[in-house]
């Protein structure tokens, strides 16, 4: 399948080209040509278990893989979680979590980064590829550890994370500082998630940087939402999702289902919207922000606007301002006009605002809502969610929560909803805590401990074994700075 850049002025032939290279040399991002139909093959494909599936959302794409490879591969990956990778908990009648954390590094990110990998030296394999690949990563919190856990002591392949000094919470700090694997490196930058984000995408955009990591025999690419190959594997749990349903007697086929995503890169929810591009029969894709409530505002009014307040808060991850992957569906309601996703990506840069046309705003009106909560709101909902109904809510799902009762309570849908919860409540430890007991507690591993005696719920031996491990990562450099960092990391004079 042929992959085409959100800007117009790039593409390739093969989706293993599109996730090698991760960024389209012209700035956008790949895009598959066409969308695979899966609408009348449903009922199928609700025999199939996990793995099965992943393979047969993947290989509609990436349809130079080898399929029986690729099956296996899917095998291995998800034989790293605890039982199903995504499994669904009803919680009342219609209306259920999809728990995506039970993976090597309890965050929604290992369904698409224990498998990643796979799709990216495969992937070179298949381009004849015979250069060191270098994976450069900014992350907000969850996709780090994710990334450096799924690639470490990969053949062939070194990574490197960027994460905001002050951004994240202690035990994502602790996990992506404790990393271990030869070809891994992790360095904090001053400053926030936009700003590791910013730095990383220049250093994709600038030909001499890649021209002097060619001669040393290293390409780039990256493990960010950016690369079609970390997007794709997410497709797979809105089926998974909804086939569950299906087998349990709640929906029946065909009926649609609402999906609330808390949001801050905004790849998750973009997956659904993928999902349903592809004949799955999803109704409403919600879009859940905290205080950073840029795509809310977006949403309701058809303006993006980035020059406003960025807020630090309990659900770091959605700490974000410029939504990278929004940059797909505006190439998709805009009719696929290349040339208008540009102008639209340049006015970003330039004026740090775009809007988009009255036609354009009504397609978003049709398939999504939006709505956030701030901090008040989120430490409410976990507390009066675990009161009433004994589930511990981390910070994002909580924040997913909320928003999907102001979404019921405004449109008064009756379909059934499913909140995608994204991460386990013990990467968060002194918030919940805080949020159901009212403690502070400054201490990340003494919280834990009190949150398990509070809730019984089990703290993961992720978690507990962190105390034990040996901090190997203590560098902190301003964003100007990730360049020097990187060459220091390959021992590049």
């Amino acid at each position: 399948m042929e992959f085409i850049s959100t800007r117009g002025k790039c593409k390739v032939s093969s989706a293993a080209e599109a996730i090698v290279k991760g960024l389209a040399d012209d700035g956008g991002l790949f895009v598959p040509a066409t969308f695979p139909d899966f609408s009348g093959k449903l009922g199928s494909l609700c025999e199939l278990d996990y793995p099965e599936l992943a393979c047969e959302v993947l290989h509609s794409y990436l349809e130079e893989y080898d399929k029986q490879k690729l099956l296996d591969a899917c095998k291995k990956a998800y034989a790293k979680f605890d039982d199903s990778p995504a499994p669904i908990v009803k919680i009342d009648e219609k209306y259920y979590i999809m728990e995506l954390f039970h993976g090597p590094t309890l965050a929604f990110k290992d369904i698409a980064l224990t498998i990643l990998p796979y799709l990216l030296r495969e992937g070179a394999n298949i381009c004849g590829l015979r250069d060191e690949i270098l994976i450069l990563v900014a992350t907000s919190g969850d996709t780090g550890k994710a990334a450096l856990e799924g690639f470490k002591d990969a053949e062939g392949i070194k990574i490197n994370v960027f994460y905001p000094s002050d951004g994240v919470s202690d035990m994502q700090k602790l996990q992506m500082r404790t990393q271990e694997g030869n070809n891994v490196n992790v360095v904090a930058v001053k400053g926030n998630f936009d700003d590791c984000q910013t730095a990383v995408k220049k250093i994709f955009s600038d030909k001499g940087i890649e021209t002097e990591l060619k001669k040393n025999g290293i390409v780039l690419s990256s493990a960010n939402s950016i690369n079609f190959g970390r997007l794709a594997p997410q497709i797979t749990y809105y089926f998974s999702a909804y086939f569950d349903l299906v087998n349990s007697n709640e929906i029946k086929l065909g009926d649609k289902v609402d999906f609330v995503v808390p949001t801050g890169n905004f790849g998750d929810i973009l997956a659904g919207y993928y999902a349903k591009k592809m004949g799955l029969p999803v109704g409403k894709l919600v879009c859940a922000s905290n205080s950073n409530n840029v795509l809310t505002e977006f949403f309701n009014n058809g303006t993006y606007n980035s020059d406003r307040e960025f807020y630090k808060t309990i659900s770091p991850s959605m700490d974000i301002l410029i939504s990278s992957n929004l940059e797909r569906l505006l190439f998709e309601i805009g009719g696929r006009n290349a040339e208008e996703t540009a102008t639209l990506m340049q006015q970003l840069k330039t004026d740090k605002r775009y809007t988009v046309s009255k036609k354009e705003k009504a397609i978003l009106d049709e398939e999504f809502y939006a709505d956030f909560c701030d901090e008040e709101e989120c430490k409410e909902t976990i507390a009066d969610f675990f009161e009433e109904n004994g589930y511990v809510l981390d910070t994002h799902t909580a924040v997913a929560v909320n928003v999907s009762d102001s979404y019921i309570g405004f449109t008064g849908s009756d379909k059934a909803v499913v909140i995608l919860s994204t991460a386990n409540p013990y990467k968060f430890s002194q918030n919940v805590l805080n949020a159901i007991t009212g403690k502070q507690v400054k201490d990340a591993f003494s919280a834990s401990i009190q949150l398990n005696q509070v809730s019984a719920m089990e703290i993961p031996k992720q978690i507990s074994e962190l105390q034990e491990k040996q901090v190997r990562f203590n560098e902190i450099i301003d964003k100007t700075e990730t360049f020097i960092a990187i060459k220091e990391f390959l021992n590049i004079k």
